[in-house]
């Protein structure tokens, strides 16, 4: 009778922790509160300029992860990880304004929940990069809300996004105004004693001006986020649902949205458990955590807390509820095509160093996209770049190159401007996070690394772009293009196996191949020929393109214009695209084109915004070489 009872106490315990059910066996009620375009600029964080009483005092209830990591430093590719619980790299949604097809068997992680009977709202963004399935949401749009479910006995999943504190509300004054205007006079910042500021910006009013702004609008969204939080609470669901805070990745400013780094990728993530759904320590009030949590973790996490099995495929792992698997050892990140612009950087992290890849050094780190030209602090960095009058520091992204790879120590260099790559002293570091990254590009796929209009040629083909680096002989495939994508920057050491590559079957390879030959310059003269012939007799239109960048950087542009003008008037969506970028690239070279490249800023009604991305990367080339301002839609 003793060992009976004993055999019972433990069992009870041994489930009291585990179980994520409440007495009455009710699964829990889980609200998401999104924001987009913001840092950890929180007083529970320890900002000391920030008032956001609302986040604040849910971190008192609940845990502060001081570790959380988005996929991209940029909304869409993100979103699309966070809702399937994938890398977009894998799923190929990686593109800014990308549009991909998945394969039937990848849905949005609500459809589960939906199935098992739980009330799911989206109020009310989605921008996924793919169009989801209609059984994703009950209800999705700016009235959706768990209020509305007819059922109140269910169980609900709602989300709420908050647009305002983007990268707009800090660049239009209309927008911020409209977004502030119920702030006090005492929940207003001086720009002027904000000591956050950023040494990567130039020290002026206007930059400062746009920091401010950013304090504002996160306050104007911990308003927002304090009256949801209410609302809970006036329908006596506040110990029922389970909260999660998070945003979709850094300030919406130059370097930081859009990059790798921390200021682009780290965010604030704040999740309150009530007592009843807590398995053992998990949520306990006022608790703080240094795992490393990933974007791609939040829906699994959300699954696991609701008892549901998470599907295989699915690369994010659950850090709540029961049955958890080992913390990550690892973040990672990838930057793709932002908009008009393609540069393709990867980034690992552990909790201490981020280790970031450039596979195209080439390009320099502020290359002129429309979208965060029209802010405020781009402008007058550009200006003083121009006069001479930058600070080293911001100075530095203006380089016309990068490093092939960047290391940074986040705990002692918190703004990652000293690169430790070169350092002897951290080879170690160095070497350990260069090989967790190529083992990360070839385990997962990454299909950022076809070249974007081969990936949507073989989308055509397959039906989806998750499965063009699988299938038969798919390990061999993936990881001759992940080696090839690293030697295009390893230099002229690498010329003998790039001329091989240009000759390969693959495509994707081949792409590598001719850009790495460009990369090379001069010293790839030796390789002309087989350029030339790569110009003129390659069966991929975007093989072709690399081939005549290539042999513009060789000094050889004769043979390569025409080919260039070719693509550019008649090429898809992506190859026009890639044509108009070498144009800009090669600067004085592309004087013989001059009237070629007028006659193709006309807009194309049959491509993506009738072409716009071509028509502002034809733009900026013609304004470079003419000194003339012209329209930019």
């Amino acid at each position: 009778m003793k060992f009976f009872l004993t055999t019972l106490l433990l069992f009870n315990l041994s489930f009291s922790e585990t179980s994520l059910q409440a007495e009455d066996n009710k699964a829990p009620n889980i609200v998401w509160i999104s924001a987009e375009d913001i840092s950890a600029h929180f007083g529970c964080y320890g900002d000391p300029h920030a008032i956001t009483p609302y986040i604040d005092q849910l971190a008192t209830e609940g845990t502060r992860y001081t570790h959380a990591f988005t996929t991209a430093g940029v909304c869409a590719p993100c979103r699309s990880g966070i809702i399937t619980g994938m890398y977009q790299t894998t799923l190929g949604t990686q593109h800014m304004r990308g549009q991909a097809k998945l394969p039937n068997f990848i849905k949005p992680f609500p459809v589960y929940l939906r199935e098992a009977g739980f009330y799911c709202t989206n109020n009310s963004k989605q921008d996924y990069q793919f169009k989801p399935p209609k059984e994703t949401w009950d209800a999705s749009s700016s009235k959706a809300h768990w209020r509305n479910r007819t059922d109140k006995s269910k169980p609900f999943f709602s989300v709420f996004n908050f647009t305002g504190c983007r990268e707009s509300g800090i660049a239009s004054k209309s927008k911020y105004e409209s977004v502030t205007k119920n702030l006090t006079p005492e929940q207003r910042q001086d720009p002027d004693k904000l000591t956050t500021f950023p040494p990567y910006y130039p020290n002026s009013d206007v930059a400062r001006e746009d920091w401010k702004r950013n304090y504002e609008l996160i306050t104007a969204m911990d308003a927002w986020a304090g009256d949801l939080i209410q609302q809970l609470k006036e329908d006596g669901l506040y110990e029922e649902t389970i909260i999660f805070f998070w945003s979709d990745h850094g300030v919406g400013l130059p370097r930081a949205k859009r990059w790798l780094y921390d200021s682009g990728t780290r965010i604030p993530l704040v999740v309150r458990i009530p007592e009843k759904y807590r398995a053992g320590d998990q949520g306990e009030p006022g608790s703080v955590s240094d795992q490393l949590i990933s974007s791609i973790d939040f829906g699994p996490t959300v699954l696991n807390l609701a008892d549901l099995k998470i599907p295989n495929h699915v690369q994010g792992q659950p850090f709540l509820g029961g049955d958890l698997p080992q913390p990550r050892s690892y973040i990672y990140g990838a930057r793709d095509r932002m908009d008009e612009r393609y540069d393709i950087i990867r980034m690992v992290r552990n909790h201490r160093f981020q280790y970031i890849r450039n596979y195209e050094p080439l390009k320099t780190y502020y290359q002129y996209m429309n979208t965060p030209e029209g802010g405020a602090t781009m402008a007058v960095l550009r200006k003083r770049h121009v006069a001479g009058k930058l600070n080293p520091i911001a100075n530095a992204y203006f380089a016309p190159t990068k490093p092939v790879e960047e290391l940074y120590d986040c705990e002692a260099d918190p703004h990652e401007i000293h690169n430790l790559a070169e350092d002897p002293h951290y080879v170690e570091i160095l070497t350990e996070l260069r090989n967790a990254h190529l083992a990360w590009v070839k385990e997962t796929r990454d299909t950022g690394l076809v070249a974007e209009p081969i990936l949507v040629e073989r989308e055509k083909e397959i039906g989806n772009r998750y499965g063009i680096l699988r299938g038969q002989n798919a390990d061999a495939a993936a990881d001759r293009l992940a080696d090839t994508a690293a030697l295009a920057s390893s230099g002229p050491a690498a010329l003998p196996e790039l001329v091989e590559a240009l000759s390969h079957d693959d495509s994707a390879v081949r792409y590598w191949g001719a850009t790495g030959l460009g990369n090379i310059g001069k010293e790839a003269i030796s390789a002309s020929e087989n350029l030339k012939k790569a110009l003129l007799e390659d069966s991929s239109a975007v093989v072709q393109i690399a081939s005549a960048r290539a042999l513009c950087r060789i000094g050889q542009p004769q043979p390569a214009l025409p080919v260039l003008i070719k693509h550019l008037r008649n090429g898809e969506q992506w190859e026009r695209l890639h044509a108009a970028i070498v144009l800009d690239e090669i600067d004085e070279q592309a004087q013989p084109v001059i009237t070629e490249m007028h006659q193709n800023m006309k807009p194309r009604k049959d491509l993506y915004a009738n072409g716009k991305y071509v028509i502002r990367v034809l733009n900026r080339a013609l304004n470079q070489l003419e000194g003339t301002a012209l329209q930019v839609p």
